[in-house]
């Protein structure tokens, strides 16, 4: 699975799916550990599973403070400009929007763009 797939959904879902298949694999480990070689696979599946689990439930945490951080540098007077709730939410997003512009590097061009860009250059 891509990094990006992993990141781009809500990482506390999906740190808690991690997070349950770890813990399945640690009982499938100890239901297995008769079997050396198995044992030492579910085993070390668990743990890598567990890991990513943890992983991205520290990333959420981060992503939330992050996003608190954001809200909280929007000016209170943009906010009192913003009447209805729709609007404050407008005007969240669109700061939200221009920081990660701002924060988020071009994505390097991919193996059939490059060979476009070679073959219309000849």
């Amino acid at each position: 699975m891509a990094l990006q797939r992993i990141l781009s959904g809500d990482p506390s879902k999906t740190s808690k799916l991690y997070l349950a298949i770890g813990v399945l694999s640690l009982i499938k480990a100890i239901a297995v550990r008769d079997d050396k070689n198995r044992f030492r696979q579910e085993l070390t599946d668990a743990g890598l599973f567990i890991g990513v689990g943890l992983a991205l439930r520290k990333y959420s945490q981060l992503k939330a403070e992050k996003r608190s951080e954001i809200e909280s540098q929007v000016p209170d007077w943009a906010l009192d400009v913003a009447e209805s709730a729709a609007a404050k939410q407008a005007v969240r997003s669109a700061a939200e929007r221009g920081l990660r512009s701002r924060s988020q590097p071009e994505p390097e061009p991919g193996i059939r763009d490059r060979a476009r860009g070679l073959l219309s250059s000849r």
